[in-house]
């Protein structure tokens, strides 16, 4: 079988089917016109001589799909291209068990979908895809406004704080005791009083009955 014709097998089943075996990341992406593009697949568990080759479905998914081999990673040979391909466009990239291809100054014709692939004996394996879209300007998210939300009104008392200064105790346990003092000398000198006056009554009763 030719390898292109197994090629273009491999991507029409990669449409239906996935391997968790070669992770394609990211799953979509949206990049802007001149932007430089990559796109990973880690191959698990693989050989290190194996190739991966990578294809491209444009458009979309659709009826009016078909497929073209980019390039593929060969352990001797590095990247080779495609028929018709632009070397400077694309390149593949290996990092350990990583390849990477690279799109340079993408433009609105390179949107599809990317697939990574090995092949096995006899088994295909591919990748689940990369859905690239590339467009003139990126989309903006608009913004919600949020509404302020209403301060709490929040009741403050006085902070009822005993003013600090000099001890008011002193001042009142001597005004206490001056008090008591005044006390203490008025009663006796009210009992004084009473005994003099008393000894007066005795004194005049004693000169009445003589």
């Amino acid at each position: 079988m030719q390898p292109r014709l197994w090629l273009l097998v491999a991507a029409q089943l990669a449409a239906l089917h996935g391997s968790s075996a070669l992770l394609q990341t990211p799953a979509s992406m949206t990049a802007q016109t001149n932007q430089t593009v990559m796109l990973s697949c880690e191959a698990k568990n693989f050989p290190t001589n194996s190739r991966i080759y990578w294809l491209r479905q444009r458009p979309a998914p659709s009826t009016d799909s078909h497929y073209e081999f980019l390039a593929f990673w060969d352990l001797t040979r590095g990247t080779v291209y495609g028929k018709e391909m632009q070397q400077e466009k694309l390149t593949v990239l290996r990092d350990s068990s990583r390849y990477t291809l690279s799109l340079q100054s993408v433009e609105p014709s390179d949107s599809g979908v990317y697939f990574c692939m090995t092949v096995g004996n006899p088994d295909l394996t591919f990748g689940k895809g990369t859905q690239l879209s590339v467009v003139d300007v990126l989309p903006t998210t608009p913004q919600t406004t949020k509404k302020p939300t209403p301060k709490k009104k929040v009741l403050r008392f006085p902070n009822l704080v005993t003013q600090k200064g000099p001890s008011c105790a002193p001042l009142i346990v001597g005004l206490l005791v001056a008090v008591t003092l005044v006390l203490l000398v008025s009663l006796g000198v009210a009992i004084h009083l009473h005994c003099l006056q008393r000894r007066a009554r005795l004194r005049l009763l004693k000169q009445f009955y003589k």
